[in-house]
């Protein structure tokens, strides 16, 4: 897997403060960005972020672009529609070469499972292969490909919908592989907006487990690990 922060809004945590200023000032626009200083940066952000101000988040964007990702993975991602994506196309990208498979590691510490799993993977390869080679259209061979099959894609979200989507994805009870997504994401956001994403994680992190009776009952745990995170 390869996670990359590709663009982001200049200044993002300039460009909310001054959002969120802007809300409670009568002094024009320019001025105000003029009187913004470091620490007025960090006290508006700290005051929307107490208060649940957070609609002016919406002012910051971030774009990633993610290689190496299951169907199984980019299926979940784009359940989170306050996003733009656009990912790979096995209609016009054929897979007539062998194609990349992601494998669990429940999977792959077994290999007596791990050597059913792969030749599976080879006998759908060489059936899709088979398909394209008597001129069926990719766009419809692809029918065969597995859950398995690696993906890339591009999405790009504004930072309320990042803390949103952190607060779920980086969950214990998340899927291990867009967890370990989510992390990277988060590690890449909290080194460019560091007091917006300051508190980003689980939900656990800032209250009782959202999971309820789900919980992975780890919390305290958790909650170490996102300290030093």
């Amino acid at each position: 897997m390869k996670v990359a922060l590709l663009q982001h809004t200049p200044d993002p945590e300039m460009t909310v403060a001054l959002a969120a200023r802007l809300c409670y000032s009568p002094v024009a626009i320019d001025e105000l960005k003029q009187r913004l200083s470091g620490a007025d940066i960090r006290t508006f952000l700290d005051k929307i972020m107490s208060l649940g101000h957070q609609s002016v988040l919406e002012h910051a964007s971030f774009t990633f672009g993610i290689e190496g990702i299951s169907r199984v993975t980019s299926h979940q991602l784009v359940r989170h529609r306050v996003a733009s994506y656009s990912q790979q196309s096995q209609r016009y990208v054929s897979h007539k070469e062998r194609f990349a498979a992601v494998i669990p590691p429940t999977i792959g510490e077994r290999p007596d499972v791990l050597a059913r799993f792969e030749a599976q993977l080879q006998a759908l390869h060489k059936a899709y292969a088979e398909m394209v080679e008597a001129g069926i259209p990719a766009e419809d061979a692809r029918y065969i490909l597995p859950n398995a099959t690696e993906t890339k894609i591009m999405l790009t979200m504004n930072a309320r919908e990042l803390l949103h989507f952190f607060a779920v994805r980086c969950c214990e009870r998340a899927q291990w592989e867009i967890r370990a997504m989510s992390l990277e994401m988060l590690k890449l956001v909290k080194g460019i907006a560091p007091t917006i994403f300051r508190d980003a994680g689980p939900g656990c992190l800032s209250g009782p487990c959202p999971e309820g009776t789900m919980t992975c009952g780890k919390i305290v745990a958790v909650r170490e690990f996102f300290r030093n995170f």
